[in-house]
């Protein structure tokens, strides 16, 4: 059986472990400063409280970050700075810059990068870790969550692969539930958010899994730009935030060439939106 500190017990942190301890395995917490809730939760998860961080470092082979993404950099410090030896494993909603200097602190051959996609794993709900790192690593957190309602995968031997994809789906889910937010918030204040419920009813349902349609919004992203300008000038009119609308016209500037393309591939729509070289200064409106 294996010991693991978990930093911290929060609302996806606490039920994850529960599935460790329910394992078999001792997850420890740091109790110092923490709040009812907190304690609540590591109660209610099974944890093992321990005074203070020194003490639950030196039983434990494994470390489980899972904190909010601005705390990340300063829990791993203060785990390296108690000297730290045995696997870091650093599962927080981080760029792949930001889990490199943290693996700077802690010495790359011991922290695994990690990436949580899906809900807190209670009330029937699964969640997926996926783990980016050597394969020894991978097979002990592995053994930790068998057969639970945490499902291990593996995103591939290089450092940095889980987090860019933690980074590209949280990208593109809270940025979706944000814009569904204003344009709400648009309709209502027009009277006609009814019709724009019924409307997103007809929407296809997995837009971020139908890679085939880039090509289109590339080769229509021509006219479709200056119509988002549109949409951002009706969003400051209501005193909504109109940035999103603004960044998606920049964006699609990067398209500008391949203007009513029939011929082009899901590879090349997304190659060209690496395009450096293109003029993003912004249109003058």
């Amino acid at each position: 059986m294996t010991t693991i500190t978990l930093l911290n017990p929060g609302a996806m942190g606490a039920p994850l472990a529960s599935w460790a301890v329910a394992n078999g395995h001792t997850v420890l917490w740091v109790s110092d400063g923490r709040s009812t809730a907190t304690r609540d939760r590591a109660g209610k998860a099974g944890l093992t409280e321990r005074p203070d961080l020194a003490d639950a470092l030196r039983e434990s082979e494994i470390v489980l970050s899972v904190c909010p993404p601005h705390a990340a950099e300063e829990v791993a410090r203060s785990v390296a700075e108690l000297g730290y030896t045995g696997l870091y494993v650093e599962a927080n909603a981080i760029s792949p810059a930001r889990l490199d200097v943290i693996s700077s602190l802690l010495g790359p051959s011991r922290v695994l990068d990690g990436a949580i996609i899906g809900p807190p794993p209670a009330n029937g709900k699964e969640a997926r870790l996926y783990l980016a790192g050597p394969e020894e690593h991978q097979a002990l957190v592995r053994g930790v969550f068998e057969d639970t309602a945490v499902k291990v995968r593996d995103a591939g031997p290089r450092a940095g692969a889980a987090s860019a994809l933690k980074m590209a789906f949280g990208g593109y889910q809270k940025a979706a539930r944000t814009l569904a937010a204003v344009a709400h918030a648009l309709a209502d204040d027009h009277g006609v958010g009814d019709l724009l419920t019924e409307e997103a009813r007809t929407m296809p349902g997995a837009i971020l899994a139908d890679r085939e349609y880039i090509p289109s919004v590339a080769a229509r992203a021509w006219r479709w730009a200056p119509e988002m300008h549109e949409v951002a000038e009706t969003l400051q009119a209501a005193h909504l935030p109109p940035h999103l609308a603004h960044a998606a016209a920049e964006t699609m500037r990067r398209w500008e060439a391949d203007k009513d393309r029939g011929d082009l591939t899901p590879r090349e729509a997304l190659d060209h939106l690496h395009d450096s070289s293109a003029d993003l200064t912004p249109h003058p409106r």
